[in-house]
């Protein structure tokens, strides 16, 4: 029997293998780094089902032009001649209608509650792995009456869609955080949102699925695939030809150009972050948005990552240390107190999150094959959609019924 392999190891990939191997599938998971430093493992490890609204949202094409012209702002668009760029910008421009957005929110809504349940399945399951998941909820501190009008309007919302919100005072701030000062105006506190170490998340997983028979063939680039008719038969490799009974593209960024290799359309950029660590001095209780500079603070004791810009980049990796010292000059601004120290380059996590134009990922069969499925375009939620995302791949390889509508996912959507 031949297997069914996995192109892409970060942790959709390894979600995906996760559930296919619970089906008693034989997995092999190709990819082309070493599989020790990728855009699973520096994150905020965020799990945030208060994360509703995509990233094409109404309002972003006039905030987007605005921070086009600083080189630290929260999210850059590098203006260059690009085919691809501009027709990803296109359909960017079209999802940012009201319309959109509200089809887009329940389906955001399902996968990240989905996900969810499933990592506190997981930590059951699992209690030997030292994934702890923080249940301490997710403070979103703005310093403006523009933003907060904007996030008291995201509360109400996510109420909505029985999500909880509370709006915090100053003084609010003050208890939750009582180690040093937070400047702000006020918060909005979400306490169904988690978050965990990605790293420890991702070495734990890629450890027990070796141990249950699952094949790693990393530093191993995918040239292109052996077809007949609406079937992929074999993936072409610089190690040799590795035939496959199903194709799975979870290749994050990359998966555009995997995708134009079996002759399908599947708009996609890379966006990148950075992430640095810190000792957390003074320290920082509650993971945290520090809104207006879209910086993500996720505290595990005694040190605390932060973490943001995203940088619609292609598959370009190089670090951009201006960009860098925008995440960093916010840190004071939010928390005039914490002892911050500016990183080294070689101290700078990078990764490329891969957007889709309309913030909902690709999952589900590829058009025209009837063994390719994708999994991919989860920008910034990637660790909070990914055990959804393995279970539905899962659920599809093996025709069984999804735990979830997953139309809006379309892989097909823009051919």
């Amino acid at each position: 029997m031949k297997p069914t392999l996995i192109i892409g190891g970060g942790i959709v990939g390894l979600f995906s293998a996760y559930f296919l191997q619970k089906e008693g599938i034989e997995v092999q998971v190709i990819d082309q780094t070493d599989m020790q430093d990728n855009c699973s493992t520096g994150n905020a490890g965020m799990i945030t089902p208060s994360h509703i609204i995509p990233l094409a949202a109404p309002g972003m094409i006039s905030k987007g032009i605005s921070w086009m012209f600083s080189s630290k702002s929260p999210f850059y668009i590098q203006p260059r001649l690009d085919y691809k760029l501009a027709k990803w910008c296109l359909l960017f421009f079209k999802a940012t209608s009201e319309t959109q957005v509200k089809k887009s929110i329940p389906y955001l809504n399902h996968i990240t509650l989905l996900s969810k349940s499933l990592y506190v399945d997981f930590q059951l399951e699992h209690p030997e792995s030292a994934v702890a998941l923080s249940k301490k909820g997710l403070m979103m501190v703005y310093q403006t009456e523009a933003v907060e009008k904007e996030e008291i309007e995201l509360a109400h919302l996510a109420k909505n869609y029985s999500l909880e919100a509370e709006v915090l005072t100053p003084a609010d701030i003050r208890n939750l955080e009582p180690n040093l000062e937070v400047k702000a105006r006020g918060a909005i506190f979400f306490p169904g949102d988690s978050h965990l170490d990605p790293g420890a998340l991702y070495s734990f997983l890629r450890k027990y699925l070796e141990e249950k028979g699952v094949k790693f063939l990393p530093n191993t680039q995918v040239l292109g695939f052996e077809k007949s008719g609406n079937k992929v038969n074999a993936v072409l490799t610089d190690k040799g030809k590795i035939e496959a009974d199903k194709v799975l593209l979870c290749g994050g960024a990359w998966s555009a150009e995997l995708a134009q290799e079996l002759g399908f359309s599947l708009p996609l950029m890379g966006g990148k972050g950075y992430s640095f660590i810190q000792d957390n001095q003074p320290t920082i209780s509650l993971p945290t948005i520090l809104t207006e500079r879209k910086v993500a603070v996720s505290p595990y004791g005694s040190f605390v990552r932060f973490g943001g810009t995203l940088e619609i980049a292609g598959t370009n990796q190089k670090v951009n240390m201006n960009r860098v010292k925008g995440i960093f000059e916010s840190i004071n601004q939010y928390y005039p107190d914490f002892q911050a120290k500016f990183p080294q380059e070689n101290q700078v996590w990078k990764g490329l999150r891969p957007c889709s134009p309309d913030g909902l990922p690709y999952i589900g069969f590829a058009p025209g094959y009837e063994n390719v499925l994708v999994g991919a375009g989860h920008a910034m939620l990637g660790v909070t959609m990914a055990p959804a995302t393995g279970k539905l791949l899962a659920e599809l390889h093996q025709k069984k019924k999804t735990s979830m509508d997953i139309q809006g996912f379309e892989v097909g959507r823009y051919n």
